[in-house]
């Protein structure tokens, strides 16, 4: 990898500064699994709250239909 300045005149500090950033973030892409959905948090599940089975039908039953129990 070739890394040539186009403009302007780094410091060896400034220079040095840019390629640690420029590594840093080759690094993290590397060690990115490659464009596979990564695993879903609990929170987000749906089946977290659908209930097993159905709610028995009655007057009140729309008001069971969304939160189990």
């Amino acid at each position: 990898m070739t890394i040539r300045v186009v403009r302007g005149n780094p410091t060896p500090e400034e220079l040095a500064a840019a390629l640690a950033v420029v590594r840093a973030r080759a690094a993290a892409a590397a060690a990115q699994p490659s464009g596979a959905p990564g695993p879903r948090d609990a929170w987000s599940d749906p089946s977290r709250i659908a209930s097993a089975r159905l709610p028995k039908p009655g007057p009140a039953s729309w008001t069971r239909t969304y939160w189990p129990g």
